[in-house]
């Protein structure tokens, strides 16, 4: 047994604990990363289901389900849409130039002058000084 170092020799008294032996270390309490087990439950029990179901917007589905109008965006109203394009055509520019010189994209221009697009009166306000021309500005909320 010439150069085997005593760690090998003696490696019939230390044997690692059986699994029975390691169980008193489980003082930690489990840690669990992600949503808890009850999380989207609320107290007072399940089951059942019923009457208050509520969607994203607060608003119970047979509500919602009878909801025609409050829901839509407001759009641009028609004076602004025509005040946007007339200023625009009397200074010659294209919806595009317009957007270049606003470093915006040409699809916000013309989502105003089409009435898609939903009132920002930042933008609005931007526009007015490009073409230089007073605009209608959308009612505050």
């Amino acid at each position: 047994n010439a150069g085997v170092p005593s760690l090998f020799l003696d490696s019939a008294r230390y044997t690692m604990p059986s699994r029975g032996e390691m169980s008193g270390f489980d003082d930690q309490p489990n840690i669990v990363f992600g949503k808890a087990p009850n999380a989207g439950k609320k107290p007072g029990g399940g089951g059942g289901g019923g009457g208050g179901t509520q969607t994203g917007t607060g608003m119970s589905a047979a509500k919602l389900d009878a909801e025609t109008e409050e829901l839509k965006h407001k759009t641009v109203s028609k004076d602004l849409r025509l005040a946007i394009s007339k200023a625009r055509t009397a200074k010659g520019l294209t919806q595009k130039q317009l957007a270049t010189q606003l470093n915006m994209q040409p699809q916000v221009i013309n989502e105003y002058e089409s009435g898609k697009a939903i009132p920002n009166n930042a933008i609005i306000a931007k526009i007015e000084r490009a073409l230089g021309a007073k605009l209608p500005r959308a009612p505050k909320k």
